[in-house]
């Protein structure tokens, strides 16, 4: 069933009147040159060169210099971040024991230098507690009174103060064992102690150890070899509006399973007078297709069709430089070296269009 021009929202009268334009003319729609001014951190290029047709006049007009001079003054508050990080700060959290019943969690969740902190004073703490309880052992066995004495039986050997017994619960611990200071048999409660040291020290190098190898092990940074176009673009492809970014891999190595799904931010309100604050709503990149499932060995261009089912279906161009939206993408996938998953988060702040509905740029992420 056609849709008439008057019932039509402003991206679809944008299109239909590009296409008529077009064909009154006697000349093809291509796809608009997306790499031209559009680079990436890293300079990939594209081997494919495509030339940019010649647009009506209202298609090649530029943004009005005060939205330009409007978006620099104002400041941007982002809700995901350049870096992919979100700028999401929880306040006001009274359950905090929660965090302490996920510990592992929480201790991999940490930064470095709290967790290397941590790491040492866990340590550091069981060796002089159980040292504390030798020295008392020894202590209170007499053990310090009968130092020099030969025939007495004590429950160390040359252990004859605190700093002996800390050096002997870490070699106790780290199973070092220089032969110098040894337990003997004539003192039951330091067997028992002996015991005790052995599997706790196990269980506290099986939780650390574990928790610095989990931390060193996270891809996190394999998407730092991900990069992402400068702009993204609203341009006719193949006689459909679309919005379009690009997408590349530095590395030789491939990603595993790489899939792409895009966010659109913006808070609404309902017809019950709802006030939804950073609502979020998908932005089909081509889920029903199959094309959000990437071959990432060369730069991708991902589309987005801005149809009757799109976000942006009812913004016009003049509306949406005013418009107070996010567009995040986020890149999913497996390390193939090491099977790590990962993702990668991309934000586009506040979009403002560029030089028309042809070639539309947003503003740089």
């Amino acid at each position: 069933m056609g849709v008439e021009s008057g019932d039509m929202p402003p991206w679809g009268q944008v299109q239909q009147k590009l296409l008529a334009e077009a064909q009154c003319h006697g000349t093809e729609l291509y796809p608009a040159n997306v790499l031209e001014g559009d680079s990436m951190d890293q300079d990939v290029e594209s081997p494919v060169a495509i030339h940019q047709p010649k647009l009506p006049k209202q298609a090649r007009d530029d943004l009005p210099r005060h939205i330009s001079r409007d978006r620099t003054k104002r400041k941007i508050q982002r809700y995901v971040r350049k870096d992919g990080k979100c700028n999401v700060h929880h306040g006001n959290v009274r359950e905090t024991y929660r965090y302490l019943t996920d510990i592992f969690t929480t201790l991999v969740d940490l930064k470095w230098r709290f967790n290397l902190l941590i790491f040492v004073m866990v340590y550091t703490v069981t060796w002089l507690f159980f040292g504390m309880i030798w020295w008392l052992i020894a202590y209170i066995r007499g053990d310090m009174d009968h130092i020099e004495d030969p025939s007495w039986t004590p429950c160390v050997t040359n252990l004859n103060g605190f700093v002996s017994a800390f050096l002997f619960s870490i070699e106790t611990e780290t199973t070092i064992g220089y032969g110098y200071r040894v337990i003997t048999d004539k003192c039951p409660e330091g067997i028992i102690l002996l015991l005790i040291q052995s599997v706790l020290g196990s269980i506290v190098n099986a939780f650390m150890v574990g928790c610095m190898f989990v931390k060193i092990s996270q891809p996190k940074k394999r998407a730092e070899t991900l990069v992402f176009s400068t702009h993204a673009v609203i341009s006719m492809r193949d006689g459909k509006l679309c919005l379009m970014f690009r997408v590349g891999d530095l590395r030789n190595s491939h990603i595993v399973e790489a899939s792409i799904r895009a966010k659109l931010i913006k808070s609404k309100q309902t017809s019950e007078g709802e006030f939804i604050p950073l609502n979020q709503t998908d932005i089909n990149v081509g889920y029903y297709t199959g094309d959000d499932r990437l071959f990432l060995v060369s730069p991708l261009i991902i589309s987005h069709e801005i149809n009757q089912q799109s976000p942006f279906w009812e913004i016009s161009k003049a509306q949406l430089p005013k418009e107070e939206l996010e567009i995040v993408v986020i890149l999913e996938g497996m390390v193939e070296a090491t099977e790590g998953t990962w993702d990668s988060q991309l934000d586009d702040s506040h979009p403002a269009l560029g030089p028309g509905p042809t070639n539309a740029a947003l503003e740089p992420f």
